[in-house]
């Protein structure tokens, strides 16, 4: 379920026309249906229910502070990585005791500060980072409460750049060597109390089955742990994909056919059928780590066409968004279905790329697609952006950010201003 559909012949973000918000707030514009946030929460929630579980949304997503609030007034926990998702966290309303916090570079500035406000647990990706914990909260006078990522070595077949549990990746402790660690932090690091075990296998799969190998392969190890360590959680991470093509149903206009074969989509209904009754056995708390899954379809990134150029090889539709407002066609070939704003009238298609304004041959949100024949001045959504859409913008070639807008039924609200052009120079000498 997604809030965006065509009404009355114009794209709507559950009752609001965004051809309206384009006119109110600008292009480049990103826009989130809070109804389906929550609709998508609830199910994965619902879906879970035969284990004792938290969901603590993954801030990296989408840190907005309007989408934490909603996540907050849900019951959610937060799955952190800086500093800076624990502070706006904490804007938002959140517990810091329901926040975990991962990543592998944790300064020991962020581990005070989140040791300080009393977190429930750091998710700690090696041992060195494990004795930096132990030091810094003895200093403190505290004991901080880890889990130790655990590597399975299991191949989610997703992007390389999203991939994290095999043993070339950079997150995580090697299988084998876990049961060592945790004895070895036991006897020897005075100031950690080992709270549980964290795995993550990587982002964007849209089959079940590395979720089953992976949860399968580490169940014996944490049965291990809990006996050994009194272990009161299992975080088996994230990663839940979403569907990026086909992500609109097109209704009459008829002009999305096709589904590529690996974008199935993985029903949370499924996910949770089959790895429930593999989880509940265990007596653990069961930690889920969510961030595309709840957001990614959320949120569209609207833009309006600024040039056509014909040329021998190519057509190209010239809009006002850039790689800095969207970077994941970019960065790793990112899949975002392009739907006017007016509906079309008929299923007749043009071949074009469309691009942005910045000075890159990268910069492009599409390749030789077929698409319906948009005119300048006419304004296009680019579907799915709620993930790692406007947390990965920047200001490259000195781009004011987007503004945000955040819809509840009939109502639509300005989360974001949009930068000035003083804004990009504030804080510079």
């Amino acid at each position: 379920m997604h809030g965006f559909s065509y009404q009355h012949g114009s794209l709507h973000c559950e009752q609001v026309d965004l051809k309206e918000l384009a006119a109110t707030h600008g292009t480049p514009l990103y826009v989130y249906s809070g109804g389906t946030i929550i609709d998508h929460f609830k199910r994965l929630d619902a879906a879970l229910g035969g284990v004792p579980h938290e969901i603590a949304y993954a801030v990296k997503a989408n840190s907005n502070l309007s989408v934490l609030r909603l996540l907050v007034a849900q019951g959610a926990g937060f799955d952190i990585v800086s500093g800076g998702e624990l502070f706006r966290v904490l804007k938002a309303g959140g517990d810091p005791a329901h926040c975990t916090f991962a990543g592998v570079g944790k300064t020991r500035g962020e581990i005070a500060y989140a040791l300080d406000q009393g977190i429930y647990s750091f998710n700690v990706e090696s041992e060195e980072e494990l004795r930096a914990l132990n030091q810094v909260a003895g200093e403190m006078g505290l004991v901080a409460p880890a889990a130790v990522r655990v590597n399975p070595n299991v191949d989610a077949k997703t992007h390389h750049y999203i991939s994290t549990g095999k043993s070339g990746n950079k997150f995580g402790v090697d299988f084998e060597a876990i049961p060592d660690l945790y004895a070895r932090a036991a006897r020897d690091l005075p100031n950690i109390r080992l709270r549980g075990l964290q795995m993550h296998i990587g982002s964007q799969l849209t089959s079940v089955a590395p979720f089953i190998e992976a949860v399968d392969k580490v169940a014996p190890l944490v049965r291990q742990l809990k006996h050994a360590h009194d272990l009161e959680f299992w975080s088996i991470g994230g990663g839940i994909g979403i569907v990026y093509q086909n992500a609109l149903d097109s209704g009459a206009a008829g002009w999305w056919q096709h589904r590529r074969p690996d974008e199935l989509p993985l029903t949370i209904e499924r996910y949770g059928r089959e790895l429930v009754p593999r989880l509940a056995e265990l007596g653990l708390k069961i930690l889920l780590e969510p961030g595309r899954y709840l957001v990614g379809n959320a949120g569209v990134l609207v833009t309006r066409c600024l040039y056509e150029k014909k040329g021998v090889a190519k057509t190209f539709k010239i809009v006002d968004a850039g790689m800095n407002d969207l970077i994941r066609p970019a960065l790793y070939q990112g899949y975002h279905e392009i739907v006017p704003l007016a509906q079309p009238a008929t299923a007749a298609r043009v071949v074009v790329d469309v691009v942005g304004p910045i000075c890159e041959s990268g910069d492009f949100f599409c390749q030789d697609r077929a698409l319906p024949d948009f005119q300048p001045g006419e304004c296009v959504a680019l579907m799915s952006a709620g993930a790692y859409g406007f947390a990965m913008a920047s200001n490259y070639n000195s781009r004011p950010l987007a503004a945000e807008v955040l819809v509840e039924g009939a109502t639509a609200t300005l989360v974001r201003q949009r930068q000035t052009l003083d804004d990009l120079i504030a804080g510079e000498l």
